[in-house]
């Protein structure tokens, strides 16, 4: 039986996605966690969240579909995270 590790995400990686929401919408950092709802808890709108990702797609060159479902800041960690090569294979390139 398999059993799914739970998701622990880089400390470094989490505070760059809160510092970009933070510089990019003004929002405190004590309010930005990995749980914290994006519309319910922010109030973002879809034009918000479309900033977001255009940031975070120039801060980390990469491309976020459409389809990728992101209600909360973990969600933004996660798949940034997902896209990201392993520190062991970034330290060597």
């Amino acid at each position: 039986m398999r059993t799914l590790t739970p998701f622990r995400p880089d400390a470094m990686l989490v505070q760059q996605v809160r510092r970009i929401i933070h510089h990019r919408k003004g929002i405190r950092l004590r309010r930005l966690h990995l749980t914290t709802q994006l519309s319910r808890d922010l109030g973002f709108d879809t034009v918000d969240v479309v900033d977001i990702i255009l940031e975070l797609e120039r801060a980390f060159q990469l491309t976020i579909p459409d389809e990728v479902p992101l209600q909360t800041i973990g969600d933004f960690v996660r798949y940034v995270s997902s896209q990201l090569p392993p520190a062991s294979q970034a330290s060597a390139a």
